[in-house]
């Protein structure tokens, strides 16, 4: 193909002719934005901007001056007095540059972005979800948490808005934090509707706090409807005509001994002798490759200074000649190659330009009217957290380029990197030159760690704490029984959406069933009793087939002996299958298996205090961590980034964060006893079904920096506690279930059980076709959806078509509360709880129901 200029014809003729979609506002937005198409159930078409640095290779002055001008009008708009004490936030990945660039602007405002790269060694100062997105989860781990704690004006920079959401989620988050008056909303476009506008402004006026807004353009996207099917359509027609033709053969790669270079084959019919090279930067030692970490005027200064030369050395190293030029940027990296380009652009001959590599998967077309003509593919180079998978770089192929300089930071400088399907080997099938230069990945040093108590107390232990056996569960939680912690569901409903207060920090008055309830629920338990039994076997026995292998792997020896696992619940949903597995090991292999109970809470992390005490006297190696069900994999995300950082932080290792769970119906983890989602009668109830004990409480004012986190014994409650009986109906089970568990066992450790996060992806749809801007709100899965009508304000409940008896206990409570149950036909789980997503209390009548929206 010719390189990807559209000679005066509009990057999204294609798409607007074929689906009907239509750009309105401002006469800047076209040459603002082209439009492609993605594979995605809720917005088939993709804004792509020209002048991001992301998709379309462009000049980087023009990329750099966009960003600029963005922040020289929020200076404007704050004054001296108030710029002075402003923070920049921008959002990873696609705006990281530009909001770099927007704090340039503002001249004197610290810069934080945020990141899908969890940092060993950084506690998270907050987090949001981006309910759109592919890849939604954002941490802030700012090196210095007092860069957000301020009162000064917060600048939040992304590319686009198309409804809002993650904006209200970044606010809702900080401001529950870090309360202040000023917010000011910066993007290149506004595309949101005249409802997600009066979102934003209803949302300013509950948090008593001003928010402006700063765009170079604004408009809406009009879509005809069934825009989504007809996409859909479409990307399925060009994918399968695209995967009948023959793929060129993979550049080979093969490093030259002694050197920094490799050359790769020249694919037939592609331009390019494929030579990569280092050059070296000589980056300015201390100074952050970004904001991933905070980035500050001084910085700034000593970036500045150093530009000149580094900028040199990339000219020198370039070809004799060369007409045009890409510098590459690598996903969340994208201010220093953007620096670097704009300064090299100064200094050559050369048509410089500047774009980079995503995580995002876009349909390429090879048409003057579409917006990505080429797609580049390559495996994902960083060791991301969420695991291997695949990157691209658009319009980079075809591009016309003799040489292109591929920025990255050291973290991504890896083995993935440099091999034979690499991105530099991708690269070197499509140019003559290829320049590697590498930038040093800014790690933080850890402060100084506190002194702490070297004494914790021993697990608790029934009947003094819990309706357990002494030796069924210890819990390493700290006795809050003679505190008053419960509130209405009403009232702590209102104050956790409004960012008052944290669902850890109160409890809900416990829900007394009813006698028909109660009826219900020995039922469910006398009907499940054996389903139950069956995979509390299948998971016990996949996590003693499967320890050695992990001692290990985690040894790098072939030592596989130890004492045998540790089961380690999360309470408290986790507790009563962590107490049946080890009945099952008892029963099955005459082993008696230590079992713990542990504190973790969303958005806060795991129980510190818990992991010291269980490395004090376990083999972290050892240690299984045990939960009831998955919904929508929150907590296992949460747990991975707890023991990373905990890990770093302490210099303890060993503790493995993958969950063992009785039932994975979000299909989150690989080991679980069945994929089903079905009802674990434990779900129907709280306390009474869990040993009478509370869910776990983690407030300041109670939980000191030495203590384990809280939770409360309802002994009161004792006379319709069912938590034994619960245990003994399942363990009477197990002798009829023995064989057949034997056979699920190998069978499954035998199939390929790798996560495919199916109930995540549901959520998203869920919660933006239900108009949810926050996905905390949804909760999959019977468990889930029992937990909201016991404890939270319900929406509506959604149920799929054709569950039956598995839910007579949600259809019962949702008639008690007045709460709606939708049947819907495709859902991955039996059904899903729809907390209120506006809840105030004017929200409810008087009789506390909910009310339609």
């Amino acid at each position: 193909m010719n390189k990807p200029v559209n000679d005066g014809l509009w990057s999204g003729t294609w798409v607007a002719e074929r689906l009907g979609v239509e750009l309105v506002g401002d006469d800047r937005l076209t040459g603002l934005l082209g439009l492609a198409l993605r594979r995605n159930p809720k917005r088939a078409h993709l804004l792509v901007s020209n002048v991001l640095g992301k998709h379309v290779p462009q000049s980087p002055s023009v990329v750099y001056g966009h960003g600029f001008a963005l922040g020289r009008r929020v200076r404007d708009l704050l004054g001296a007095d108030h710029c002075g004490r402003a923070v920049v936030l921008g959002y990873a990945e696609t705006a990281t540059g530009l909001g770099h660039a927007v704090a340039d602007g503002l001249g004197t405002a610290p810069y934080l972005h945020s990141t899908r790269r969890p940092v060993p060694g950084v506690a998270p100062a907050g987090g949001f979800e981006e309910s759109h997105s592919h890849a939604t989860s954002h941490l802030l781990l700012p090196e210095n948490p007092a860069l957000l704690a301020s009162d000064g004006p917060l600048v939040l920079v992304d590319d686009e808005f198309s409804t809002g959401n993650t904006v209200l989620n970044t606010i809702r988050d900080l401001h529950a934090r870090y309360p202040r008056k000023r917010y000011v909303v910066v993007a290149l476009v506004d595309m949101r509707a005249p409802s997600d506008a009066d979102r934003l402004r209803q949302f300013a006026e509950q948090i008593d706090a001003q928010v402006s807004l700063v765009t170079t353009a604004s408009g809406t996207v009009r879509l005809p409807a069934d825009v989504l099917e007809r996409g859909r359509e479409l990307v399925a027609h060009h994918e399968a005509a695209q995967q009948t033709q023959t793929e060129p053969p993979r550049a080979d790669a093969s490093a030259v001994e002694g050197t920094a270079e490799y050359e790769t084959s020249v694919v037939p019919g592609q331009r390019g002798a494929g030579r990569v090279r280092r050059v070296e930067l000589r980056w300015p030692r201390g100074v952050p490759d970004g904001g991933r970490h905070g980035f500050t005027p001084v910085h700034r200064g000593r970036l500045e200074r150093a530009l000149p030369a580094m900028a040199a050395r990339i000219a020198e190293a370039l070809p004799r000649g060369a007409r045009r030029v890409l510098v590459l940027g690598c996903e969340e990296l994208m201010y220093a190659p953007l620096r670097l380009a704009r300064e090299v652009e100064q200094v050559v001959e050369a048509e410089v330009r500047y774009s980079t590599t995503t995580r995002s998967p876009v349909l390429a077309v090879d048409d003057p009217g579409y917006a990505i003509r080429t797609r580049l593919i390559f495996p994902a180079h960083d060791d991301p957290a969420d695991g291997p998978g695949e990157r691209y770089a658009y319009n980079v192929a075809g591009g016309g380029f003799d040489a292109v300089v591929a920025v990255v930071d050291s973290t991504a400088d890896t083995p993935e990197l440099h091999a034979p399907a690499g991105l530099l080997a991708r690269l070197a099938a499509h140019t003559p030159h290829v320049l590697l230069a590498v930038v040093p990945a800014y790690l933080p040093v850890p402060p100084h760690a506190p002194e702490r108590s070297p004494m914790l107390p021993e697990p608790l232990r029934g009947p003094a704490f819990s309706s357990y056996a002494p030796d069924e569960v210890g819990w390493l939680l700290q006795d809050l029984s003679d505190v008053t912690l419960e509130a209405p569901t009403e009232e702590r409903e209102e104050a956790i959406q409004s960012g008052g207060a944290h669902y850890a920090e109160s409890l809900p008055v416990e829900y007394q069933p009813s006698e028909q309830y109660q009826e219900l629920f020995h039922t469910a338990l006398t009907a499940s009793a054996a389903r139950i039994a069956q995979a509390v076997g299948v998971v016990t026995e996949t996590i003693l087939a499967e320890l050695p292998l992990r001692r290990r792997k985690s040894a790098g020896t072939e030592e596989t002996s130890g004492p045998g696992p540790v089961l380690v619940s999360l309470a408290r949903a986790g507790t009563p299958v962590g107490v049946l597995m080890r009945r099952w090991a008892r029963f099955r292999h005459g082993r008696d298996l230590p079992h713990y109970a542990v504190s973790i809470v969303r958005g806060r992390g795991i129980d510190t205090n818990a992991l010291r005490w269980l490395a004090a006297h376990h083999d972290p190696r050892d240690v299984v961590f045990v939960d009831g069900w998955t919904g929508k994999g929150a907590i296992t995300r949460e747990l991975a980034r707890a023991i990373r950082e905990f890990e770093e932080r302490e210099g303890i290792t060993g503790f493995d964060p993958e969950i063992a769970v009785l039932a994975d119906p979000g299909s989150c983890v690989r080991t679980y006893g069945t994929r089903e989602d079905f009802l674990i009668p434990s779900a129907c109830l709280n306390s009474t079904v869990s040993g009478l004990i509370s869910r776990t409480v983690l407030r300041a004012d109670l939980v000191g920096p030495h203590d384990f986190h809280g939770a409360k014994f309802y002994r009161e409650l004792a006379g319709a506690d069912v938590s034994n009986v619960f245990l003994d109906a399942v363990s009477q089970c197990f002798p009829e279930v023995a064989d057949s568990v034997d056979t699920a066992a190998k069978e499954l450790l035998s199939t390929d059980r790798t996560p495919t996060w199916e109930g995540w992806a549901a959520v998203e749809r869920i919660s933006e076709e239900y108009g949810i801007d926050d996905v905390n709100l949804v909760k999959p899965g019977v468990g889930e959806t029992t937990r909201v009508l016991l404890r939270r304000v319900p929406w509506k409940i959604l149920a799929r078509a054709g569950a039956g008896a598995d839910l007579d206990h949600v259809r019962l409570l949702a008639g008690q509360r007045g709460v709606p149950v939708e049947e819907v036909g495709e859902l991955p789980y039996s059904c899903v709880g729809l907390i209120h997503p506006r809840y105030t209390r004017g929200a409810t009548g008087a009789d506390g129901r909910t009310v339609t929206r």
